[in-house]
């Protein structure tokens, strides 16, 4: 969705006729409430946050500046100036480049690679202010500051952003310190919205009441507090911090530029689904016409110098992990050996981009005539899984060894070699079998534009938890999407993906 921030002048939100269990028209909003046990949602909350973040940011590199100028002297660097005014004027630089940058705003804390980002260029800036200073001054006193310290004060900061992401993220899955949200739009788009926050609550919304053309009811167990007339009214609900609007019949660019009027001088964000389903990133631009802004949307590529980069990275990170992990993979060979004298590997036949078929390597963790009895458990109807995909929760085919490898991913790591020899990538979409591949729609064939992956969207986002549309839906996201960022985050969330376990059996 497309975030959009009231701006001044300062005005209440209009009061207009709401729903069953709204507030009524002009009626004093209610305080803002928690929206679960232990949570703190509230209007500032986000604020508060922001605040931590910057009392966090500015100690660690307190703490490094003073490390830095008590420990460089002992490797010979000398260093004549007064280390607590070194100390206080990288404090002072650092946290104003961090200002500056917007790396504190509310909106981007804990947002993950657009934080991550902003702290890198913060960093750069300060690294060319004092190297510039140095060179106007032809004063090089501060060149151990500048080459050690300061590079090491901006990885301080984002690890330190990355530990308090990781507590954020638990905290939320518990239902603690979520924003409350209220969604506007048709039932199958409040429907949608509910199901994906919680899906992946560690994004921070929860969905606390909507607004639909029907006005009254419920959606996904959402209360429906007014109709696409109330909205304005509806915000006043106990626990919003964020109105998010998703399609709806009627709603026009004048409706939410009212709603946007309406709330300016509030504390609430509003986020609007611009209709492009599953498109964002470096394909989304904006094009004005005559003053109107038009999003432009540029055509997929799935060849060219990035997906050539992208597959000399994979080959070059594959050999080095081979290496790195050969006890492992020794390990478990010699496991599964010692648990039923069957062959250590599984090759299975698997399809690959532009439809061309390749034997995918993984460790068995099954029985041997675990493809033959397969057939036996389709006919029983014991498949859990949606669609051509056949996955059980309890297979009776996995060993015991085998349980252990797919609970901690361990039986994935064979495929290293696939993307070494170059039939797979670290990060693409599931790799299909033959049989799946004969039902596909047209759709789901735009999977096979690009290598599969070891890891990808749907295994961060659920694995075998998720149904076969979303399994779909959010390969094809990856498809029309990449960019080497994007491949970046996958492989950050696929370690807590394999920590967690979540969705794997």
């Amino acid at each position: 969705m497309t975030s959009i921030r009231p701006t001044p002048p300062r005005r209440a939100p209009v009061a207009t006729t709401v729903g069953p269990g709204a507030p009524g028209p002009g009626a004093p909003g209610p305080a803002r409430a928690a929206t679960s046990p232990g949570s703190a949602p509230g209007p500032r909350s986000r604020r508060t946050v922001s605040r931590v973040v910057v009392a966090t940011d500015l100690a660690l590199v307190a703490a490094v500046g003073t490390l830095g100028v008590a420990v460089l002297p002992w490797f010979g660097t000398a260093h004549p100036l007064d280390g607590a005014v070194v100390v206080v004027a990288l404090v002072a630089l650092l946290g104003t480049s961090l200002a500056l940058g917007r790396s504190w705003a509310p909106a981007v804390v804990a947002t993950g690679g657009l934080e991550y980002g902003r702290v890198v260029q913060a960093g750069t800036g300060a690294l060319l202010v004092l190297a510039l200073t140095e060179v106007a001054l032809r004063d090089y006193r501060l060149q151990p500051i500048t080459l050690v310290v300061l590079p090491v004060a901006v990885l301080a900061v984002l690890a330190g952003r990355g530990l308090g992401r990781i507590v954020r993220h638990r905290r939320r899955r518990r239902g603690v310190g979520l924003v409350g949200v209220l969604a506007v739009g048709s039932a199958e788009s409040v429907t949608d919205l509910v199901a994906r926050t919680r899906r992946a609550p560690e994004h921070g919304w929860t969905v606390v009441a909507a607004c639909t053309p029907a006005g009254r009811g419920d959606c996904a167990g959402v209360p429906v507090i007014g109709d696409l007339d109330d909205v304005a009214a509806c915000t006043a609900w106990p626990g919003v911090e964020v109105v998010a609007v998703g399609a709806a019949p009627g709603w026009t660019g004048r409706r939410l530029h009212q709603l946007a009027w309406a709330l300016e001088g509030t504390d609430l964000d509003l986020v609007v689904d611009p209709g492009l389903m599953e498109v964002a990133g470096p394909r989304l631009h904006m094009t004005p016409v005559d003053g109107l802004p038009m999003i432009r949307l540029t055509q997929p590529t799935f060849r060219g110098a990035g997906w050539v980069w992208k597959s000399v990275v994979d080959r070059v990170v594959a050999a080095a992990a081979v290496l790195v992990l050969s006890p492992v993979l020794l390990a478990v060979a010699v496991a599964l050996v010692v648990d039923d004298r069957g062959p250590v590997f599984f090759r299975q036949q698997r399809v690959g981009r532009d439809g061309t078929t390749f034997a995918m390597v993984k460790f068995r963790s099954m029985v041997v005539d675990a493809e033959r009895r397969r057939e036996d458990l389709v006919a029983t109807d014991a498949d859990e899984g949606a669609g051509p995909l056949f996955k059980m929760r309890r297979d009776p085919r996995v060993t015991r060894v085998g349980a252990l490898l797919r609970r901690t991913s361990l039986d994935e790591l064979p495929q290293l070699f696939n993307v070494v020899t170059g039939s797979m990538s670290l990060v693409g979409p599931r790799p299909p079998l033959p049989a799946e591949v004969a039902q596909y729609a047209d759709d789901a064939r735009r999977r096979l534009l690009v290598r599969p992956g070891m890891t990808g969207l749907w295994q961060v986002s659920g694995r075998s938890d998720l149904s076969w549309e979303e399994t779909v839906r959010l390969d094809l996201r990856y498809v029309e999407n990449w960019s080497p960022g994007l491949d970046i985050h996958i492989l950050a969330r696929t370690v807590a993906a394999v920590v967690t376990g979540r969705g794997a059996y």
